[in-house]
């Protein structure tokens, strides 16, 4: 059986996303189930009456002093899931023709672990669209989000699920754990799910938490502080740069450095780039300092 998870707390886009998955195990010869772990409190219950017939609903409570509770809903959901092939996707994801049958169709084969492709909506404004469709182009991933996943049930209990100490972040802890435990993660070009990333201002404010759960992460996984400079320049080029704004009063031309990174990003909106990664790497010094 494959089991697909989506876990929400608000999103009312949880309704086509459920329409749409639904749609897709409808053409499935495998048997499936849909669960949905719910944690709004009963806002999202016009909807849950709207699929009793499609989706099994889980309605989470939070756990006290817990303000994000993405690990614990992703760990429920696998808990309460019957199948032995696990999916996940988001609330407000809009899957693409023939997504499940893709993301899955590499596990019947042999793979433990696959991963689609997350685009913005037609018109979005996505950041990460280009390098995201690079990185896919490698037949192995070194590390993915949960956005549009799928696993052996046996993996995931290999590594103990997710980490319910993070509050951002435990997707990539999950997949670095699989990856350090001997799994690899099989890319799926062909399964795509797009999403609306929200406005410019939320953009740069994701970018600021995922930050502070990229200093997070190698704290936790320090061994790969080794190769961080070659593998997520990003997370250290960034705050370094952050930290020597001061030189500007004697080195007026310092800015000018964020040049360089603007021009290799010229074709994907330089200076929303830029910016984006200012804040990441923000993220990752108030991380650090905290």
């Amino acid at each position: 059986m494959i089991s697909i998870i989506i876990i929400s707390k608000d999103e009312s886009a949880l309704d086509k996303t459920i329409a749409d998955v639904t749609d897709q195990t409808k053409t499935l010869t495998e048997p499936s189930e849909l669960i949905v772990v719910d944690a709004s409190d009963g806002r999202l219950d016009h909807i849950r009456l709207r699929y009793e017939s499609e989706a099994r609903w889980l309605q989470f409570s939070k756990p006290a002093g817990v303000r994000i509770t993405i690990p614990h809903q992703r760990n429920a959901g696998v808990r309460a899931a019957l199948g032995e092939i696990i999916v996940f996707t988001d609330a407000g994801c809009c899957p693409d023709n023939e997504w499940l049958a893709n993301l899955v169709a590499p596990i019947f084969k042999g793979e433990h672990v696959t991963a689609g492709l997350a685009l913005s909506t037609p018109g979005g404004t996505g950041l990460y669209d280009h390098a995201v469709q690079r990185a896919l182009k490698e037949r192995y991933l070194t590390e993915c989000p949960t956005i549009n996943l799928a696993f052996r049930r046996e993996a995931f209990d290999a590594v103990g699920g997710f980490d319910e100490e993070f509050a951002y972040g435990s997707d990539v802890d999950f997949t670095w754990r699989l990856i350090d435990a001997g799994y690899k993660i099989r890319s799926v070009p062909g399964a795509v799910v797009r999403h609306d990333w929200g406005s410019w201002r939320r953009q740069l404010r994701r970018s600021y938490v995922y930050g502070k759960a990229r200093a997070r992460l190698y704290r936790k996984h320090h061994g790969r502080l080794r190769h961080i400079l070659r593998d997520d320049p990003v997370a250290v080029i960034y705050p370094l740069f952050l930290l020597g704004l001061p030189l500007t009063f004697s080195l007026p031309i310092y800015p000018a450095l964020l040049l360089v990174p603007a021009w290799r990003n010229r074709s994907n909106g330089p200076i929303r780039v830029v910016i984006d990664h200012l804040s990441y790497g923000a993220g990752v010094i108030a991380e650090l300092v905290e």
